[in-house]
């Protein structure tokens, strides 16, 4: 039986959220726990969520005050702490100051990582992959401690505790694995080898403030005074999306595919949750990203072709757009998708959705949320949104 803490948590108050996590760290076992996941001389490299350069406590990023009070504890545990992440386009030292974790990490003695130096690595016995190019910083760490927010995502459904992590692959590498990977199922089977390969040892996930609707960047703050803690990165996601409406955790595509793959605890009866219970922390008014119902064919490629049939499109929100190209920029295919034409007096994007693998990377970086998702008739047909 997997366990995880579930804890409730309303403010981001610093020694408020030192005191939660320190009651989660007692559920799981105390101090002798903490010895076991770091034991004495470990290196530990923090992998926040720094999706993009965004204000002060922003719901896209983990927030200082979470990262603040994880650094306190693991300060006496180790000497030796970094962080570090790779957002998609933009710089990460200016998305870390822009953050507030930079200067919180200079008080403490924290170091900077910079993830766009590489290693290339081998992973035994992957599930899709066996070599790649991962940053030197989490590669490298004695010990991998994720800390991602709670972000609905249009690709993947949610994002959490497994999907953070592709921060770890250096900046416009991202890209060339949306278009290897264009389906969530496969993409989900990449990030479970990822993990593999970094080795992530535990994470904390900030759902203080979630966000709901159109993210991972442009949906709306969620109030859910809530911080999930544990070893299994699977079984914190699976408790996180059963907190948000998902009554099957199997339609979320990344504990499917780890599920199937025996990779990590998935399954609602194999994960002990201490602290507060799911019924009581729940949120009965969540708004998904992506309300899927899990699709079961006869064959796997007849699942896989009515799972590309009816996945959302990109659309725009004409009036919010401001004609930056951060869109074409973003996505893998670039001009091949997106184009642009003139209407209504301004330069804005146009898809040709034929091309489009809806790895909604336009829509993830589009700095105004002027991009959203669109079921299509036939996902509303078969009940599938």
């Amino acid at each position: 039986m997997e366990k995880v803490a579930l804890l409730e948590c309303a403010v981001y108050e610093v020694d408020q959220i030192e005191k939660t996590l320190r009651e989660g760290f007692e559920l799981l076992g105390g101090d002798s726990f903490l010895r076991r996941l770091i034991p004495a001389g470990s290196s530990v490299l923090l992998k926040p969520n720094l999706l993009s350069v965004v204000e002060k406590g922003s719901t896209v990023i983990t927030h200082f005050a979470v990262f603040e009070a994880v650094v306190r504890i693991l300060g006496e545990y180790s000497g030796n702490i970094s962080f570090g992440d790779s957002p998609g386009q933009e710089d990460t030292r200016v998305a870390a100051e822009k953050s507030g974790l930079m200067e919180v990490a200079k008080r403490y003695g924290v170091q900077f990582c910079d993830f766009n130096e590489a290693v290339h690595c081998k992973l035994e016995s992957p599930l899709m992959y066996k070599y790649w190019n991962i940053a030197r910083g989490p590669y490298e760490a004695d010990v991998v401690i994720t800390l991602p927010k709670l972000k609905t995502h249009a690709m993947m459904y949610y994002t959490g505790a497994v999907k953070n992590q592709f921060g770890c692959i250096p900046g416009s590498q991202k890209a060339q694995w949306h278009t290897k990977l264009p389906d969530s199922a496969s993409f989900a089977k990449m990030l479970l080898d990822l993990n593999s390969v970094v080795k992530t040892n535990f994470a904390i996930l900030d759902g203080i403030i979630a966000m709901e609707g159109n993210g991972p960047r442009n949906g709306t703050p969620k109030q859910m005074n809530t911080i999930i803690m544990g070893e299994s990165l699977t079984a914190v996601d699976s408790t996180a999306v059963r907190l948000i409406g998902y009554k099957d955790v199997l339609a979320v595509p990344v504990l499917k595919a780890a599920q199937a793959a025996n990779w990590g605890t998935v399954l609602p009866e194999e994960i002990e949750v201490l602290g507060r219970s799911i019924e009581e922390m729940k949120c009965r008014d969540f708004k998904l990203s992506r309300n899927a119902k899990v699709i079961n064919f006869l064959t796997p490629g007849l699942t896989s072709l009515v799972s590309t049939m009816t996945a959302p499109d990109p659309v725009l929100v004409e009036e919010k757009c401001i004609g930056c190209r951060k869109c074409q920029e973003a996505c893998p295919e670039k001009a091949r998708v997106i184009s642009f034409i003139r209407h209504n007096g301004k330069v804005i994007p146009k898809w040709n959705y034929s091309n489009c693998i809806r790895c909604f990377c336009c829509q993830e970086l589009c700095p105004k949320g002027a991009i959203i998702t669109r079921d299509k008739a036939l996902s509303r047909l078969l009940g599938l949104n």
